[in-house]
């Protein structure tokens, strides 16, 4: 019993829970020298203000949130991911990252709700049906999804940049420009991001009165390799486009590459543009033309979500779309003959 009282008075003086339960001291020490003197109704009163005081002494753990980028950490996903450490951060919390593209094909959503030194997870671009993210929130799980591959759904917080917008901008800078034949190097049909950035070039080349044909079109995966191969089947057309607009900066760079192997100059015969601006689109000769996405905010944002979440509070909002900005560089140009029109269409 001399080991009990000894770790008692470490915690908490017998005076503070005689005061906290309304009993003598005297009657606070019966208690925890195990005295059969006493009531059963204040033995429980005292025991419990002595288990309170444990807890209320004893360290919390720090909140641990999963953030899992299944893909290589480019300057693209990196920023996303480096902008959801800091604010992780700043509120106190540990990260564990799951990051590289391995982890694609895992089951790491099913194991989430077992895994009991984890509270909370960022989800970005997740390759999951959204079927598994519906299981994953009515669970009771609380996650935020960065970047949605799938349509938004119900329930389910998250966080993108305004792909319709972004897109339609761009296309408008080119029509502006006099570009009338535009192709459209597009991403993977299946991606949310894909489908809203082509219906953002249609919705600006339809109100030019011009229409998007099969021809003009390739969907690729967003990567250099990829946009190189679509470009040159577009560069191949007869009569060549004098535009191309491409789903992403690595697009956007392998159009020019194909571009330059076939003795075509960027944007004297063949304007450019990118979507993204990473730092791959100020490296490039000519300075890419592209949309600049909101990258860094994205990530944070998804933070100030979770916290709301963790803190037992609803989200904000359950969909977040931040606007994107148009950044006009040297790779587009006026089409020969035509004089730029001033002002946005």
């Amino acid at each position: 019993m001399e080991r009990k009282i000894e770790n008692v008075k470490q915690r908490a003086s017998l005076r503070d829970i005689a005061a906290e339960t309304g009993v003598s001291i005297a009657t606070v020490s019966r208690v925890l020298n195990d005295h059969v003197n006493v009531a059963q109704r204040t033995r429980d009163l005292v025991l419990q203000a002595v288990e309170r005081r444990k807890q209320d002494v004893t360290p919390h753990r720090t909140r641990t949130v999963y953030v899992r980028c299944p893909y290589v950490l480019t300057d693209y996903f990196g920023l996303i991911v480096s902008s959801i450490a800091d604010a992780l951060k700043l509120h106190g919390l540990r990260m564990l990252l799951d990051a590289g593209e391995s982890g694609q094909g895992s089951d790491a959503l099913r194991r989430l709700t077992a895994q009991a030194d984890v509270d909370a997870a960022i989800l970005i671009l997740p390759p999951e049906e959204g079927e598994e993210l519906v299981a994953l929130s009515q669970a009771g799980y609380p996650f935020v999804v960065v970047d949605p591959r799938v349509l938004p759904l119900p329930d389910i917080a998250s966080v993108s940049a305004a792909h319709f917008s972004g897109a339609r901008a761009v296309a408008d800078h080119l029509i502006g420009l006099g570009h009338r034949d535009i192709a459209v190097i597009a991403g993977p049909e299946e991606w949310l991001a894909g489908d809203a950035r082509l219906a953002g070039h249609r919705a600006s080349l339809a109100k030019a009165g011009v229409l998007l044909t099969p021809d003009r079109l390739r969907h690729v995966e967003p990567t250099t390799a990829h946009g190189k191969h679509a470009a040159a089947e577009l560069l191949s057309l007869e009569p060549r486009p004098t535009a191309i607009v491409c789903f992403n900066d690595k697009v956007a760079v392998g159009t020019l590459q194909a571009a330059r192997e076939r003795g075509l100059r960027v944007p004297e015969d063949l304007s450019v543009a990118g979507f993204d601006d990473i730092d791959l689109a100020e490296a490039t000769d000519p300075r890419l033309t592209t949309v600049r996405q909101p990258l860094q905010e994205m990530g944070s944002i998804a933070v100030t979500q979770l916290m709301r979440m963790l803190d037992g509070h609803e989200p904000e909002a359950l969909h977040i779309e931040l606007a994107t900005t148009l950044v006009v560089r040297d790779s587009t140009a006026g089409v020969r003959g035509h004089q730029p029109l001033s002002g946005s269409w």
